[in-house]
């Protein structure tokens, strides 16, 4: 199983906050699992951008960009 960049406490508080009153294990794992999916997905497109821009620095406008593309499609 390869490690995670984020924790599973984060995900059982986001559920939480969002009115779940008991949060199993599975369903914080798949949350974690799935964000890190988009994450990757938004900072590769970012990356892009950056370099198209010649830029070595990612910008947070290109993360901006990046998200604002990856909720469209």
């Amino acid at each position: 199983m390869k490690s995670s960049e984020l924790g599973l406490s984060a995900m059982y508080r986001i559920l939480k906050k969002a009115g779940a009153e008991r949060v199993s294990d599975e369903s914080a794992d798949e949350l974690r699992r799935i964000l890190e999916e988009i994450a990757s997905t938004i900072a590769t497109s970012a990356v892009e951008m950056s370099t198209h821009a010649g830029r070595k620095t990612i910008r947070g406008e290109d993360v901006k960009l990046a998200s604002k593309s990856f909720l469209k499609s």
